[in-house]
């Protein structure tokens, strides 16, 4: 049997590198790539190297909370959505932090203003780590509404 913990299909997890906390991620074994909901988004050049600029809106009961990130760009995909369109995104790498875990996840910058949650957790992000029962929430996180 495998000692891999299990998580549900909606987590809390913390992105401490980015200065968010207590984000409500909808974990999606369908998706390939993580995504992450942010406004704002901005590429620019530090020390003649690509980064990105973006806001995010963490605490999605309270609209007025933003927090301004900036990051080294790790690559542009093209990605199809759920609806099948195909567009360009920024991708960054960013350490996760799931329960007692944190590992390097690479994540795509989007507008998800009509999904209900900020972040969507792919197959790339769990890699060999972890399993999903779907059937279950917040197995790992201390913070579940």
């Amino acid at each position: 049997m495998s000692q891999k913990p299990i998580i549900g299909s909606l987590e809390t997890c913390n992105l401490p590198d980015l200065g968010i906390s207590n984000l409500q991620i909808r974990v999606d074994t369908g998706a390939q790539t993580s995504s992450l909901h942010v406004d704002n988004i901005k590429g620019l050049k530090k020390n003649g190297k690509p980064w990105v600029q973006f806001d995010i809106h963490p605490d999605i009961y309270d609209v007025n909370s933003i927090v301004t990130c900036c990051t080294p760009i790790c690559d542009i995909r093209r990605i199809k959505s759920s609806n099948g369109e195909a567009q360009e995104r920024y991708v960054i790498k960013t350490p996760i932090e799931l329960g007692d875990m944190s590992w390097p996840i690479e994540i795509t910058l989007t507008d998800r203003s009509d999904m209900s949650y900020l972040m969507l957790f792919g197959r790339e992000g769990m890699g060999d780590r972890i399993l999903v029962d779907p059937s279950q929430t917040f197995l790992l996180s201390t913070l579940s509404e």
